[in-house]
């Protein structure tokens, strides 16, 4: 069973807390984190892209010329696919890329991102984060406090408008609950700042 430090806000250690071994402490699954990662990419896509088929392009209401007796290639259309202007063929259309995984394998690929953070070293738990007023220069000293320099994703509970509010105009720092874990968060950010309620939340679903 993973167990790690417990901080407080100050930045001091007060002691120490027990991961679920199921949720923190299994093995890291790089190819189930793979497929999570590219499913929320590609339910991320706008998807907008789109062309003008033969019947969506203007002009080309009159043959060109003849059909015989120029010397000329024969052409119906001026806005023929092979003509500069005219229409492409089977170009992008409007279509939605999202799809998704098994409930299984999304949760399988949650537990192996959360592993990953503990086998680096890249969890912090803090026994408790309120703050009284929603202040950038506040959350920048609690990151400083606890040594985090790199991306970092917090998460707390449930929501906390001083917390977000705090954190929102800082490079780097995203701020989440329980519920709105994914992996690609997990994995673009280096450090994982957790609070002790968050830790239950996430194992009580996970668990």
């Amino acid at each position: 069973m993973p167990r790690v430090a417990l901080y407080n806000i100050q930045g001091q250690q007060v002691g120490e807390i027990d991961l679920d071994d199921r949720v923190f402490g299994g093995e890291v699954n790089e190819a189930v984190l793979h497929q999570a990662v590219v499913m929320q990419q590609a339910s991320q896509r706008q998807g907008t892209a789109a062309t003008r088929g033969w019947a969506e392009v203007s002009g080309g209401g009159r043959k060109p010329w003849r059909q015989k007796g120029t010397g000329r290639a024969r052409a119906g259309s001026i806005r023929s696919p092979l003509w500069r202007g005219g229409a492409v063929i089977f170009g992008p259309q409007p279509r939605d890329y999202s799809y998704k995984l098994p409930k299984k394998v999304r949760r399988l690929a949650l537990r192996s991102a959360l592993a990953s953070k503990v086998r680096d070293g890249n969890i912090i738990v803090l026994d408790e984060l309120k703050l009284d007023h929603p202040r950038t220069r506040d959350m920048a000293a609690l990151l400083r406090a606890l040594d985090v320099k790199d991306k970092v994703l917090v998460v707390t509970a449930g929501q906390d408008p001083n917390v977000e509010l705090s954190a929102r105009n800082l490079p780097g720092t995203t701020c989440i609950t329980p519920t709105g874990l994914n992996v690609y968060d997990l994995l673009a950010h280096e450090k994982l700042v957790l609070t002790k309620d968050a830790v239950t939340r996430v194992q009580e679903v996970l668990g």
